[in-house]
Parts: C-alpha cells; sequence; structure tokens
C-alpha cells in the first residue's frame, strides 16, 4: 500500500488522543440558555466534526431532543449541568443509534438520576462512563491496527497499481463490519430495556 503501516499507526493514535471528552468541571455551574449550550457544545466538540461548517448542536436538534423525550424540559428556558452531559450522550449515540432507541436507553437513566440528590447521578455515571472509554483506548488503536495489517495482506495477486485502492476498500469493509456487529449487538441489548412494562410506564408519563 502507498500508506506506510507506521505513518498508519501514528495517525491512528493522533486521531484516538484528539477525541474531545468533556469534563464535568469544564460546564458552568451556572444553568444556560439554549445559544449558550451550542456555543460550548461547539467549542469543546470541535475535532470531532467531520467538516468545519458542520454543527454540534443546534436549537432544533435540542427542541427535537426535548419532543422526543431524550432530553429533559429546561427550566425556566435554562439548561442544567446535568442536561449539557445527557446531551454529549445523546451527540454520540446519534451516529448509530435510532432515536427511538437513544430514547429507550436514556430514559431509565434521566428517570433514576436526573436531578438525583444521592451519590448515583449524572454527573457520577457520566465519569465512569469517560474512564471506561480512556481506559480502552490502546485496546482499540491495536484492534484497528491489526485490521489495517490484515487488509495490507490482501489482493496480493492483483496487479500493484490497483493493489492500493483494494487494500484501503478491504480496510475500509473490515471496520464496517466491526460497526456492523457491534450495532447488531446493542440493538439487541436495547430491545432487551424495551419490555412490555416500560413500554407501558412511558405511556403513563
Amino acid at each position: 500500500m502507498i500508506i506506510d503501516t507506521k505513518d498508519m499507526l501514528k495517525s491512528i493514535l493522533t486521531s484516538i488522543s484528539q477525541i474531545n471528552y468533556v469534563e464535568p468541571g469544564d460546564i458552568p455551574n451556572i444553568d444556560l440558555y439554549m445559544d449558550q449550550v451550542t456555543t460550548f457544545m461547539d467549542e469543546h466538540l470541535r475535532s470531532s466534526k467531520r467538516y468545519e461548517d458542520d454543527k454540534v448542536l443546534t436549537k432544533t436538534m435540542i427542541n427535537n431532543y426535548a419532543k422526543n423525550n431524550l432530553l429533559p424540559p429546561p427550566v425556566k428556558k435554562k439548561y442544567s449541568k446535568e442536561h449539557v452531559l445527557v446531551m454529549i450522550f445523546i451527540y454520540y449515540f446519534k451516529n448509530i443509534l435510532s432515536i427511538k432507541d437513544i430514547e429507550t436507553l436514556l430514559t431509565p437513566i434521566t428517570d433514576k438520576y436526573f436531578k438525583h440528590d444521592s451519590g448515583i447521578d449524572i454527573t457520577f455515571i457520566y465519569n465512569e462512563v469517560m474512564e471506561l472509554e480512556k481506559s480502552r483506548i490502546n485496546v482499540v488503536t491495536k484492534d484497528i491496527a491489526k485490521s489495517f495489517k490484515n487488509a495490507a495482506e490482501c489482493f496480493s495477486d492483483v496487479p500493484e497499481e490497483e493493489q492500493d485502492y483494494l487494500q484501503i476498500f478491504a480496510f475500509i469493509c473490515s471496520l464496517s463490519f466491526d460497526i456492523y456487529v457491534k450495532k447488531l449487538l446493542m440493538q439487541k441489548l436495547i430491545d432487551e430495556f424495551d419490555t412490555d412494562d416500560s413500554r407501558k410506564d412511558r405511556k403513563k408519563k
């Protein structure tokens, strides 16, 4: 392949290390108006955007999240620190899951832990998940590097001038397969949450 393996590994490590985690301490302790929320999210998740003009969050998105029961309603048009943390979860989920699946997944969390006075609240849950994700960076990097190496060994019998594209295509297909399998698993787990009783509980609200 034209891309050297070492260069590819370096690129992977760089891109993963640049994933921005919004620390709860970065979020203002005062409630924010919608414009302040969108500005905050755009500033702190800028590196996750594919294109410079992409919006991390818009007013329409926030209104739709509240409309679809993904997000607890604001208080006097202001959003708390916990609102922002829930929006961050939604931001990452929406690239993979349907709105219905996100609702099914988050509703038990927001119902039980949003504005909760005990030690387990949205901030606690967010911190635990964030630390879990950080602990997996090396594992994910090694797995991607292995997939890249395997893809680079494909199509060895085709003309050299055609290998580059075909091997990159194989690498993308390999990554796609990982996403497909994990998405299926996520959906199966969410379906376990979405029992008849949980649907009845949501209808009562």
